[in-house]
C-alpha cells in the first residue's frame, strides 16, 4: 500500500476517523498498532514475522538493560545489535557479500557455487532497524526509562507514516506522545492534510513526471546526447529530492491529523553551500544517527584532525552501505565522504551585500551539481552504468534528444520546479489558519494531483532501503 493510492487514502481516512472516535489511548494506540500491521502486511504479509521478532527481542532487552548493570548490562545491548544487524545483514547484504566473493574468487579462475538466498528484501527494513536500535541505546545511555507497555512499544517500532520511509525517530520524541491521550485538535488537522497535499503534489505531479525522463534517458545512454544526459540528471536531483521528501510530508502530516509531531526530516538540501550543510539538511534524521551512534562514539573530532577524517569516511561509507547492497551506493558514500573531508566550508566574508549574494549563488549552484552529479551513481544500476553516463555527459556528443516527454511536458517539468523552490523557500510553514482557504487550497490541491499527477506503478524511491 503506497501512500500515492486511493488505497491509502480510504486507509488514512478510515483509521483517523475511527482514532478520534475512541475515548481512551489505550484503545487508540490498539487501534494504530492494528491498522499498523495491516499496513506494513499489505506489502509481503510474512515478512510481519521477522518484525515482529525483533520487536520482541528489543522489548525485553530494553527492560533488562535497565535492570542491569555492568557487564550484564552491556550482553543485553549487544544481544539486541546483533539482533536488528542480524537481520539487516541476511536479508539486505548476504547476497552482496556472496556477489563479491564469487566475483573475488574469479580473479583466481575458481568456479564456486555459493549459496545464494531467494527472498525479496522486507519494505522498510533499514529505517525500523535504526530506530529499534536508537530505542536500546537510548536506555543503555541512561537517556531514556525502558517501555513497560509492549503495545506501546511496538507501535514505537510499526506506527505506520513512518514505518517504510522514515523520519528515524528517537525514543524521547516518540514514546511519551504515545502515552499522552489528546482531544482533537484542529488546527493540527489543517497542517497535517495541508502538509499531506504538498507531499501528494511534490509525489505525484513533480517526481513521477521527472521520473519518466530520467528512466528513459538511463535505458538509453548510448543514443541520447550529452545535453539531454545534463538535464536528466539535474531532473533526477528534483525527483529524488520531491519523491523522499514528498513522502516525509504525507508521513508527518498524517501523524500530525492525530496530534502525533514526528521530526523533521529535510531543509531546503538543494541551496546548502557546502556538501557538510548539505548533509545537514538531507535525510536529517539519518544524518543525525550516525552522528550519535557512530561518528562521536568513533572519537568524533576529539582525537586530531587524521582520525577526524577516518571517523568521516567510515560513516559515509556505512551510509552508502545502508542506503544499498551494491557497489554503486559505496562509491557515493565515499564520494561524499571526500567531499566533506576535503572541499572548503568557507562562506563569503565581503561586507558587501551584492558581492556576498554572489558568492553564496555561486556556491549554492556548485554544490547542487557536485551533488547532482554523485546522484549518478546512486541512479546507476551499477558503476559500468554510471561512468558511462558520465563520460558521456561530459563528451558534449550529439544523439537523440527524446527525453521520453515531449517540449511542452519538459518545459512543464521545470515550471514545477520553479514553482517548488519558490513554495519551499517562501512558504515553508503548512498551517493555513483561515478556514475557507484552507477549505479552497485543499480542494486545488486535490484537483491540481488529479489531473496533472502522474500515477503509475512506481513505489517510493526510498521502499528499497
Amino acid at each position: 500500500m503506497v501512500f500515492n493510492s486511493l488505497q491509502f487514502l480510504v486507509f488514512f481516512l478510515v483509521v483517523t476517523l475511527w482514532f478520534f472516535r475512541l475515548k481512551n489511548q489505550k484503545n487508540r494506540i490498539l487501534l494504530l498498532l492494528v491498522a499498523s500491521c495491516y499496513f506494513y502486511m499489505s506489502f509481503i504479509p510474512v515478512y510481519i514475522l521477522i518484525l515482529g521478532g525483533t520487536i520482541i527481542v528489543d522489548y525485553f532487552a530494553g527492560i533488562q538493560i535497565e535492570k542491569n548493570e555492568g557487564y550484564a548490562r552491556k550482553t543485553w545491548l549487544i544481544l539486541s545489535l546483533i539482533a536488528n544487524i542480524g537481520t539487516l545483514a541476511v536479508f539486505k547484504y548476504y547476497n552482496f557479500f556472496l556477489d563479491n566473493l564469487h566475483s573475488g574468487l574469479l580473479v583466481f579462475n575458481k568456479q564456486v557455487d555459493l549459496p545464494f538466498l531467494k527472498m525479496a528484501l522486507p519494505i522498510g527494513l533499514s529505517f525500523h532497524t535504526f530506530q529499534a536500535m536508537s530505542y536500546t541505546i537510548e536506555v543503555y545511555r541512561k537517556k531514556q526509562m525502558a517501555e513497560r507497555n509492549f503495545i506501546i512499544y511496538s507501535l514505537y517500532v510499526m506506527f505506520y507514516p513512518q514505518l517504510v520511509a522514515g523520519p528515524i525517530e528517537r525514543p524521547q520524541n516518540i514514546l511519551p506522545q504515545l502515552h499522552q491521550f489528546r482531544p482533537v485538535n484542529y488546527d493540527n488537522i489543517k497542517e497535517g492534510i495541508s502538509r499531506m497535499c504538498w507531499g501528494f503534489f511534490k509525489k505525484s505531479v513533480i517526481a513521477d513526471r521527472l521520473a519518466m525522463v530520467v528512466d528513459y534517458t538511463h535505458l538509453h545512454i548510448s543514443t541520447t546526447s550529452s545535453l539531454t544526459l545534463f538535464i536528466s540528471a539535474i531532473l533526477y536531483s528534483f525527483q529524488i529530492y520531491c519523491d523522499f521528501s514528498g513522502y516525509s510530508d504525507i508521513a508527518i502530516g498524517a501523524a500530525k491529523v492525530m496530534n502525533i509531531q514526528l521530526m523533521e526530516n529535510f531543509n531546503q538540501p538543494y541551496l546548502s553551500k557546502n556538501i557538510s550543510s548539505f548533509w545537514a539538511n538531507w535525510h536529517i534524521s539519518l544524518s543525525g544517527w550516525f552522528r550519535d551512534y557512530l561518528y562521536i562514539p568513533l572519537g568524533g573530532n576529539r582525537k586530531g584532525n587524521l582520525r577526524r577524517k577516518l571517523n568521516v569516511f567510515i560513516v559515509f561509507i556505512l551510509s552508502g552501505l545502508w542506503h544499498g547492497a551494491n557497489r554503486t551506493f559505496l562509491l557515493w558514500g565515499l564520494l561524499h565522504g571526500i567531499l566533506v573531508v576535503f572541499m572548503p566550508n568557507k562562506t563569503s566574508t565581503d561586507k558587501k551585500s551584492g558581492l556576498k549574494i554572489l558568492w553564496n549563488c555561486f556556491a549554492i549552484l556548485v554544490n547542487f551539481l557536485l551533488v547532482t552529479i554523485l546522484w549518478i551513481f546512486f541512479r546507476s544500476e551499477n558503476i559500468h552504468h554510471a561512468f558511462q553516463y558520465i563520460k558521456k555527459m561530459a563528451t558534449f556528443s550529439s544523439g537523440a534528444n527524446y527525453t521520453g516527454i515531449d517540449k511542452i511536458e519538459l518545459l512543464f517539468s521545470f515550471l514545477l520546479i520553479l514553482i517548488l523552490i519558490i513554495r519551499e523557500k517562501l512558504l515553508p510553514k503548512h498551517y493555513i489558519k483561515k478556514n475557507n482557504l484552507f477549505y479552497l487550497y485543499t480542494i486545488s490541491m486535490i484537483a491540481i494531483c488529479y489531473y496533472f499527477g502522474v500515477f503509475v506503478e512506481n513505489q517510493f524511491i526510498y521502499f528499497q532501503f
